[in-house]
């Protein structure tokens, strides 16, 4: 199967190819919650990598290290439940995209605001958010900078400290 990404979870019509550096380990699973064990193969250069025909976009899984403890993949397009929990396999190809005809903007004339969610709005989600981009609108923003955008610990955070660069919190 070819591989899109370098590393991650990734979907095909065909199953979900795996690929993880553990350099200094010997054994590498993918423990899919319910208790289903998938072993990946070690390539030469660090990085294990397996491709399973059973797995499927919505499954949730972690990475078993030596048979020890299971952690969530490092780079995981979603973390439901935190980023120390399982991760969620994710289907990209199914996002349906509303911006193809955007063109950008220009540096010359903007005025931009940095944004950080949490402490933006009451709720501290992104769309709660929407609710106040005309009082923005009205102070003269014209760009945002959101931030944070990696998954983090906690309920708010200012985005320095993001743990899961792939899964947006």
């Amino acid at each position: 199967i070819q591989r899109r990404y370098p590393i991650g979870a990734e979907v095909s019509d065909e199953g979900v190819s795996f690929r993880t550096f553990a350099d200094k380990r010997n054994k590498v699973e993918v423990l899919y919650d319910g208790g289903r064990a998938f072993s990946l193969e070690r390539e030469d250069d660090g990085y294990f990598s397996g491709f399973d025909p059973k797995a499927k976009a919505g499954d949730r899984y972690r990475y078993r290290l030596d048979g020890g403890d299971a952690f969530p993949d490092p780079v995981s397009r979603f973390q439901p439940e935190g980023v120390l929990k399982s991760s969620q396999i994710i289907d990209p190809r199914k996002f349906k995209w509303t911006d193809q005809n955007w063109k950008g903007v220009t540096n010359l004339g903007q005025v931009l605001y940095e944004m950080h969610i949490g402490t933006f709005t009451q709720g501290g989600t992104w769309r709660s958010a929407i609710e106040r981009l005309q009082f923005l609108k009205n102070l003269g923003i014209t760009c945002l900078e959101l931030m944070p955008v990696a998954d983090f610990m906690g309920r708010f955070n200012w985005g320095y400290d993001g743990v899961d660069q792939f899964a947006p919190a």
